[in-house]
């Protein structure tokens, strides 16, 4: 009986390893950068009034990393995303031309299209004519308009991404990318249920089509 008990755990612990393991999307494609767990402000919480005072988190294509940036360094083409707001999980692009935009007044040619595709999908990037006429400006919450990367519920606080949902962008300096934003908390969990699971912890994947050319196929 004991042989058997121990058996039957074992089995329940290697199919629930399984289940993790296929739960998980497959993020690898050969071809993508993919960023796991990039900490955050992870000093500042969401309660007291913490919301607004998480400090932005600077991203560049070229590093593939973290970089710091000055005040005087906003205004350049040194990063390509800007985690903002509550969690970092507002998103700008580098963009010279938007006022609210961390690079306002730089030379930042960034832009956004919101691709209601799944990331794989998305082969071509849209013209610089689409990228101009685009009037989506930060990537954040989606609060039904169909226009953000995460749903996010007054009532617990908690942040559930939205699937197959890709951003076409164009670059600080110019050339074609795709993101997709998966996950603010720590281990990219399937399912969130605690208020204070750890955060912010980014996940996501992008490619950047390094020849300036508008293919940005990856599989």
């Amino acid at each position: 009986m004991k042989k058997y008990l121990i058996a039957c755990i074992a089995c329940a612990t290697f199919l629930a390893s399984c289940s993790k393991k296929n739960d998980a999307p497959a993020l690898q494609d050969g071809t993508s950068v993919v960023i796991t767990d990039l900490p955050g402000d992870t000093t500042t919480t969401m309660g007291g009034g913490g919301a607004s005072t998480f400090q932005n988190l600077y991203f560049s294509f070229k590093t593939n990393g973290k970089v710091d940036v000055s005040d005087e360094d906003k205004k350049t083409t040194k990063w390509d995303l800007a985690f903002t707001g509550p969690y970092n999980a507002e998103v700008y692009v580098n963009s010279g031309s938007y006022q609210y935009n961390p690079g306002f007044g730089g030379p930042g040619k960034g832009a956004v299209i919101i691709i209601d595709k799944s990331y794989s999908q998305v082969t071509t990037a849209p013209t610089d004519a689409e990228f101009d006429a685009s009037d989506f400006y930060k990537i954040g919450w989606d609060n039904g308009n169909g226009r953000g990367w995460f749903f996010y519920s007054l009532d617990n606080h908690i942040a559930v991404p939205v699937k197959n949902r890709t951003f076409a962008l164009r670059t600080a300096d110019g050339k074609y990318a795709k993101l997709e934003l998966i996950n603010v908390y720590k281990g990219n969990p399937p399912v969130v249920t605690d208020l204070f699971w750890p955060a912010p912890y980014l996940t996501f994947r992008y490619f950047m089509q390094a020849d300036g050319s508008r293919n940005i196929k990856t599989r």
